[in-house]
């Protein structure tokens, strides 16, 4: 079995159309259906059904795509690997981050990582919570942040840091009579709400704070942007959340902040990784690092 072979088999599984597919790998399309059977009569079995209707992965194929996809990234990291070390680094972390869990104290911490091993490369993603997790399980990403602790078992989540959810008020409110908002008050307003499918861990934790509302609440947009939510906010569209960390960073004539008059109205920080196995030297390092760094 050939990488050629595997790489074959990966753009027809996403194409499943064997003309698209050649294009893609810029052969002809005998040569691929030969380089498919080939491989199908390696492994012994059938990867694709062909008819008249199409082509479809079998329920082999689906299975054997799936390990071949880690097989490539496992790929793809030690050639990572190899040109960080060639340009004189010892390694490299893939650190994910989901839910715009991006704040001041994880600037700071990873300044201080990059300053005690300037050799390590740190290398940041920012993806949506499910691609964070599909990454972890297969390696493309050493660690991760986010706002929830709500995963499978086979990811561990470990709290880091708590910050205040704040609610944001547009200029001249009748909520503004309140120093801190009461929760049940926020059944009766509508509300700016973040994108579920671009903050998913985000939302579950605001879904959790807001699960005592007597109403379903009346989410008028979904936005993916605080400078969006803002926008929405300041034009009067609705009421909108943030943290207290990061309200700081946002003053505007037309919005004002206020607390929640609530003990549970708080986000946590959680760092991520895989639960299975040792982790890596590189891995330990830095996550001993980072519970050092949470207790200066």
């Amino acid at each position: 079995m050939e990488l050629r072979h595997l790489r074959c088999f990966g753009v027809l599984a996403e194409e499943l159309h064997f003309t698209r597919a050649a294009e893609r790998l810029h052969i002809e399309q005998p040569p691929l259906s030969r380089t498919i059977k080939e491989l199908e009569d390696e492994l012994g079995l059938i990867l694709f059904d062909r008819d008249r209707r199409g082509t479809r992965m079998t329920a082999a194929g689906v299975a054997f795509l799936q390990d071949t996809r880690r097989l490539f990234t496992v790929l793809e990291q030690a050639r990572e690997n190899a040109k960080a070390v060639a340009a004189g680094l010892q390694g490299s972390l893939r650190i994910a981050i989901s839910d715009g869990a991006f704040d001041q104290r994880l600037s700071a911490f990873l300044a201080h990582c990059r300053e005690k091993e300037p050799e390590i490369e740190i290398r940041l993603a920012e993806v949506p919570l499910a691609e964070q997790l599909r990454g972890l399980r297969s390696g493309v990403f050493t660690a991760g942040f986010a706002y929830t602790a709500e995963i499978d078992a086979d990811i561990v989540a470990e709290p880091l840091w708590h910050d205040s959810l704040v609610i944001a008020v547009p200029a001249r409110h009748e909520l503004l009579v309140h120093r801190e908002v009461p929760l049940h008050e926020l059944g009766n307003h509508p509300l700016v709400l973040c994108d579920p499918q671009v903050c998913e861990g985000y939302c579950r934790e605001l879904a959790r704070i807001l699960r005592p509302l007597e109403r379903e609440p009346n989410v008028v947009e979904h936005v993916s942007s605080m400078d969006m939510m803002l926008t929405l906010v300041g034009a009067g569209f609705g009421l909108g959340f943030t943290t207290q960390t990061k309200s700081a960073f946002y003053q505007r004539p037309d919005v004002v902040i206020r607390p929640l008059a609530s003990d549970s109205a708080v986000i946590t920080t959680y760092l991520l990784r895989r639960g299975e196995g040792n982790l890596s030297p590189l891995l330990e390092r830095f996550i001993i690092r980072l519970r050092a760094h949470l207790c200066d």
